[in-house]
């Protein structure tokens, strides 16, 4: 396929989903619109969608996906109650049937009661790594216990090797924090550059002195953080009367202290997010707009979907000599326009091979 005219950069990379819940909106309700309405909605249905059911709808978001140009996902899967281990048992199904157009990881993530459940959690745990989970991962804020389930995935991720990656404090009371324990237990544990912090909303809300602090520690302890603008632009903050919170987390002040900040799509179309394209680039504009970057950021907000979650995800990407061909080809002038209007037309190639195009025919003459 001839090139001229248009811009070749990395793939897309997308380090946080929910593919076991995408696409079910249209099964439930969150009518308050809340964090705690959409668990509460989703936890009512979970026992009744089958494994088919969650690989269904999450090929279709892949599909998307990579049409638009992502070429990995990293997906939460919920290990609960509930559910038990059935949708790590789809999400790994579904992962080696997408093998040929797009990396999947599967994040064993214990949600709804499980945190609570430390014993239950530690078997759960160990039967998701053995079924093929990639990474660990949970919501210490849920835990009666916190700091015990924190370490409880902490050792699991010592003795297995695995990376983790977990929900830390999505919400916005500034009054529990997790964030210097999960800053001290990544450096007593050696395991900087393996630690994700997902959403950290609370951190907009902690005064800025204290946030500063905090940003420090995690740079220190080798911490990168995920920043989800759509979810948490529609679920945070509905309680206020003015002035409502953003509920995301102090995007620009991360990055300027070097800590690796990566943006992701989240939940798509679900009780968490009712809307959803799996357009990266979109939620790359949403991060620069909501988190407040500057004018002339937008080439970091392509790196918050690109180069830096690549690198989270240990994935060989970038546009060097030798490295795998996973590539978006896009007609526009440069990487900041492409961010700042999208582009109409899009080629993505997987490991060198065409995946998805919408060039028209006669624009794709072999050169």
């Amino acid at each position: 396929m001839a090139l001229e005219g248009r811009l070749v950069v990395p793939g897309l990379v997308d380090i946080h989903q929910h593919l076991d819940k995408s696409r079910t909106r249209a099964l439930i309700n969150n009518p308050a619109g809340t964090l705690e309405g959409a668990i509460a909605a989703y936890r009512g249905i979970a026992p009744t969608i089958t494994a088919e059911d969650m690989i269904a709808r999450a090929l279709r978001t892949v599909e998307n996906c990579s049409a638009l140009g992502t070429v990995a996902i990293r997906t939460h899967t919920n290990i609960d109650p509930q559910t038990g281990l059935r949708g790590i048992e789809a999400m790994v199904a579904m992962r080696e049937r997408c093998r040929d157009r797009m990396h999947i990881q599967v994040v064993a993530h214990l949600t709804g009661e499980a945190p609570s459940m430390l014993v239950e959690s530690e078997e759960w745990l160990s039967a998701a790594l053995a079924l093929g989970a990639d990474v660990i991962g949970g919501v210490p804020a849920y835990s009666r216990e916190p700091l015990a389930f924190m370490e409880l995935l902490f050792d699991t991720a010592e003795r297995t090797g695995r990376p983790l990656d977990m929900h830390i404090d999505e919400h916005i009371d500034a009054g529990r924090v997790l964030f210097d324990a999960l800053a001290r237990m990544t450096r007593e544990r050696g395991l900087a550059g393996r630690v994700v912090a997902g959403h950290s909303s609370a951190l907009g809300a902690m005064p800025r002195d204290d946030a500063l602090r905090t940003i420090d520690l995690l740079h220190e302890a080798g911490v990168a953080v995920v920043t989800l603008p759509a979810a948490n632009l529609f679920l945070q903050g509905r309680s206020a009367d003015r002035l409502v919170p953003r509920g995301l987390t102090r995007v620009g002040e991360l990055i300027a202290r070097g800590v690796p900040v990566a943006a992701a799509s989240d939940n798509i179309q679900d009780a968490f997010v009712p809307t959803g394209s799996g357009d990266l680039l979109e939620i790359a504009r949403w991060t620069l707009l909501a988190g407040h970057l500057g004018i002339n950021d937008l080439g970091q907000a392509f790196d918050m979907v690109s180069r830096i979650p690549a690198g989270l995800m240990e994935l060989d990407a970038g546009l060097r000599v030798g490295a795998r061909a996973d590539l978006l080809v896009a007609r526009s002038d440069d990487v900041e326009s492409l961010v700042a209007g999208g582009a109409r037309e899009r080629t993505v190639l997987f490991g060198g091979r065409v995946v998805a195009s919408t060039f028209s025919v006669a624009d794709t003459d072999h050169a």
